[in-house]
């Protein structure tokens, strides 16, 4: 595997949110997370949790003032995290207990979108806040939820691999999220334009 040198002008382009760098920050940083991960854990499903879970601490942290002035430390900095990430999975973990790789998929916490399709003022409600987002995310979480697309079909319309898909997912329910307690809380704001 060949090295990548960080620098101002890469981590500018994380910052904004630059696509084609994001995707090679994630390509990049996945193959060495999956090597540490899975020389540490039995369960595929943990070893991909937890890599998710680093590098959405990582691009929270980007976002972040003062987060990461260093960008040439970069990779330290993600091996940092995902090595905090990897002792919370550690003590949340009953060490009598071995990791089922057939377990089945948690729950996403996050958000349930298909939970708030229950009755026609969520609906509304959920059609309000969809037009609020980004054409990105909205078409994404169109897609995925109300469309019921298989997400391999997905990534082919979108140009991003399941990793990656993943993340942007991730980011598009945080921002649902957002606008729908917004709203639960002061009534809905004027839609994107």
């Amino acid at each position: 595997m060949e090295f990548f040198s960080f620098d101002e002008a890469y981590l500018k382009r994380l910052r904004e949110r630059d696509f084609p760098t994001e995707q090679h920050f994630v390509a990049y940083f996945r193959k060495l997370l999956l090597i540490k991960l899975r020389s540490r854990l039995r369960s595929s499903q943990a070893v991909d949790d937890i890599a998710q879970e680093t590098f959405l601490r990582v691009f929270k942290a980007m976002q972040s003032e003062g987060g990461i002035r260093q960008p040439e430390r970069l990779g330290a900095f993600v091996n940092s995290v995902c090595n905090n990430v990897l002792q919370e999975f550690y003590r949340s973990v009953d060490h009598g207990a071995s990791l089922d790789d057939d377990a089945p998929e948690p729950v996403d916490k996050l958000i349930d979108l298909e939970g708030f399709l229950v009755t026609k003022q969520t609906r509304e409600q959920v059609r309000k806040v969809l037009a609020l987002l980004g054409d990105k995310d909205r078409q994404l979480l169109r897609s995925i939820f109300l469309e019921e697309k298989e997400k391999d079909d997905v990534c082919r319309e979108f140009g991003v691999d399941r990793d990656y898909l993943r993340v942007l997912l991730h980011r598009a329910k945080q921002s649902f999220r957002a606008y729908y307690e917004r709203s639960q809380a002061d009534g809905l704001p004027q839609a994107k334009q």
